[in-house]
């Protein structure tokens, strides 16, 4: 990979690293305060990422295309979009972890509206929020919530797809078949 490729692929994250490095420099009070929060911001992605692909291999491994398909894909019923959710509900970790989870979906077969109650579940029915909604602001509000959110997800994943024109959903799921995180197992 050549520099110049490099440059252009890492544009964002180095633009924020200079972005980063010129607040320090304008403003060195903030520096301590910068770079306290961006190592933490590392470490949580440290502990939180390798999890996350260590799972993924497994999935990638373990789970045949075919037996996936027969549960998440197109033709998979009630069932698809009842497990999806629960996937994404018992799912531990912060939303940046369900994408590379929702790519492996998409390349073993998932149906684009499961892959959407994925994501959706995850990023607002974790059952461990659910719990603390619970404790905290009370059963009522915490069911209420979840019934919202339940609604939402599933207007959410029909409307999409039937917004969106298959092109672009084919070329959403060629990009996830050509990711650079893609492990090496058989699809």
């Amino acid at each position: 990979m050549s520099a110049r490729s490099i440059l252009r692929r890492y544009a964002v994250p180095l633009a924020a690293l200079a972005a980063l490095v010129a607040l320090s420099l304008a403003i060195p009070s903030l520096a301590g305060k910068v770079g306290a929060s961006l190592l933490g911001q590392v470490k949580t992605m440290l502990l939180v990422v390798p999890p996350i692909f260590l799972l993924l291999g497994l999935l990638d491994v373990w789970v045949p295309r075919e037996t996936l398909m027969r549960f998440l894909g197109p033709g998979s019923g009630i069932r698809g979009p009842l497990i999806s959710f629960v996937l994404g509900s018992a799912a531990a970790g912060p939303l940046y972890g369900a994408f590379p989870v929702a790519s492996t979906l998409m390349r073993k077969g998932a149906s684009f509206a499961n892959v959407l109650i994925f994501v959706g579940a995850w990023s607002t029915t974790k059952v461990p929020m659910l719990l603390f909604e619970a404790q905290a602001l009370g059963a009522r509000f915490a069911l209420a919530r979840l019934a919202i959110d339940l609604v939402g997800i599933a207007l959410i994943a029909a409307a999409i797809p039937a917004l969106l024109p298959k092109g672009e959903i084919e070329r959403v799921y060629r990009l996830a078949a050509e990711a650079p995180a893609k492990p090496s197992a058989t699809r």
